[in-house]
């Protein structure tokens, strides 16, 4: 059976519309109604907190794969494989943070240049650096963090949030602490060789 040509009267209804105009949906700040059975500053300040941890995780995260790119040295096949166990380990508390945050009903920061505008964690340079500057920037970035998610988590736990609590406590803070031990070891002054004698 032929089919018929579509006619100048009869859209193509297989053409995408892809000329929209652009329009928001939830302004940055605002939460959603939602019934979580939770009081709405309590949210508030979730969301507001999860959103410092996140840019700053994001930024952690970038780091890693920054210096697992960079990496030099005796140690670069390790360091470079660990960085990037790290850097996978961070991507996916990037994902978990975000989505609490959108399932409180808020708006999670997701482009770059709002994670470059929000971060607190100092910006490395452009060019390489040696293995006790990039460990070391790792370390300050992981303690910041950390801090964050130990203020964070009292806080939810004040305010009967306990999802976030526990996003803090079980995922920010358990992932973070044995990154920190494992970069940490790294900077500790043994030799790769000794002489016997």
């Amino acid at each position: 059976m032929a089919r018929k040509p579509v006619s100048a009267t009869q859209p193509d209804v297989a053409q995408p519309q892809y000329k929209v105009e652009y329009r928001e949906i939830q302004p940055f700040g605002t939460l959603k109604a939602l019934p979580l059975a939770l009081k709405d500053n309590a949210r508030t300040q979730s969301v507001a907190t999860l959103n410092q941890v996140l840019v700053d995780i994001m930024t952690l995260r970038d780091m890693y794969k920054k210096h697992h790119w960079q990496m030099s040295g005796a140690t670069f096949y390790q360091l470079h494989l660990l960085l990037d166990k790290h850097y996978e380990e961070q991507a996916e508390l990037v994902d978990m943070i975000a989505e609490r945050i959108m399932a409180l009903g808020g708006i999670s920061i997701a482009m770059a240049a709002d994670v470059a505008e929000m971060t607190t964690i100092p910006r490395p340079p452009k060019g390489r650096e040696d293995v006790p500057s990039q460990l070391s920037r790792l370390l300050e970035a992981h303690e910041i963090i950390l801090r964050q998610a130990h203020e964070g988590a009292d806080a939810a736990d004040e305010a009967g949030d306990d999802g976030t609590n526990d996003l803090l406590v079980s995922n920010i803070i358990r992932t973070n602490e044995p990154q920190v031990w494992f970069i940490a070891e790294h900077l500790a002054e043994t030799q790769l060789v000794r002489d016997n004698k």
